[in-house]
């Protein structure tokens, strides 16, 4: 049951993998925009939501402030597609798919010219190290926890460690994956950041079950980031790509709020972080407020337990001095 509960949530948003409702803009003269985008609906129904823009530059306007993941410009009368890898290098395939499809059916037979406004580094063009580090973050909230769990006692120690473990994690898979492996650009503290701020949301969010929930909140909370948050975070392919609103829900999670994040600070100088900080900080805080409740909670049954153990200790003290006194009589 468990392994087909495994393949189910890793496998399936893979194979129902599609192009739909993936954000693109067309540039150009409304005539021709209007002609472009109906045949992209008669081509790929549903696959791309459309915005209009007059010219090149706004085009490039959107792709840079992550609100579209690429273009198709017929601002000059021939078609250009305007891509950005470091946004989704699937979406980059299909869209170039798309262009060359769409230019054979109007019988013109030359090759779209594909321009790459925001790549991918040549260390790693086909952005394998950042697809692959989404579960090494999860991983790292999830062990922080664990650890935490079975070896720290107190609430705010408990968040003090998730805290400690979150920053020096991020700063070490930030270096590990800009320096090392070059799979990201930009600035090195904001990736560390955005790193950090990842498994702190995920790290104090299991805490947070756990201290309310005891085990069974733990293995809520994992279950949560790994076989939900994990597979749906698109951090491979694109949200839009992934079946249904499955898509939609991962970047509700930390993996998937968390590896949009990453891709705005490391490719497009923090542009589009507003969704995913707010997802972030709001499990965060939420992680936060289930540790201090579940704190308040086992409180008052301490309180108790030490009170009843108060009078027998007296007591013992009482009759070893009854004792003493009577030897002393005697």
């Amino acid at each position: 049951m468990s392994i087909s509960l495994l393949l189910t949530a890793f496998a399936w948003p893979s194979v129902r993998s599609s192009v739909h409702d993936v954000p693109i803009a067309v540039a150009g003269p409304a005539p021709a925009v209007k002609q472009l985008t109906a045949a992209l609906g008669r081509r790929l129904p549903e696959g791309f939501a459309v915005t209009e823009v007059a010219d090149t530059a706004a085009a490039e306007q959107l792709i840079r402030d992550r609100k579209v993941y690429g273009a198709i410009d017929v601002s000059s009368g021939t078609p250009q597609v305007i891509t950005a890898s470091a946004g989704s290098a699937a979406v980059v395939q299909a869209l170039n798919s798309i262009a060359t499809g769409l230019s054979q059916a109007r019988g013109t037979g030359t090759a779209v010219a594909a321009r790459d406004l925001v790549p991918l580094p040549a260390d790693d063009p086909r952005g394998a190290g950042l697809a692959a580090g989404a579960l090494p973050l999860v991983m790292g909230g999830l062990l922080a926890a664990v650890l935490l769990t079975r070896l720290v006692r107190g609430t705010v120690r408990r968040v003090t460690g998730a805290f400690a473990f979150a920053i020096t994690g991020g700063l070490a898979v930030a270096a590990i994956l800009q320096f090392w492996l070059g799979s990201l650009g930009g600035c090195y503290w904001a990736n560390g950041g955005a790193v950090a701020l990842t498994i702190a949301a995920t790290s104090l969010s299991i805490l947070g079950f756990e201290s309310l929930l005891g085990y069974a909140g733990l293995g809520l909370g994992a279950a949560t980031m790994m076989l939900i948050g994990n597979p749906l975070s698109g951090t491979a392919t694109a949200p839009e790509m992934l079946p249904g609103w499955s898509g939609t829900l991962g970047q509700l999670l930390p993996p998937g709020a968390g590896g949009r994040l990453l891709r705005s600070t490391a490719f497009f100088e923090g542009h589009g972080i507003a969704h995913s900080v707010t997802v972030l900080a709001t499990w965060l805080t939420l992680g936060m407020v289930l540790c201090l409740a579940g704190g308040l909670r086992h409180r008052p049954t301490a309180a108790v337990a030490d009170t009843a153990a108060q009078p027998a200790t007296h007591a013992t003290g009482s009759s070893s001095a009854v004792a003493g006194n009577a030897g002393s009589s005697r």
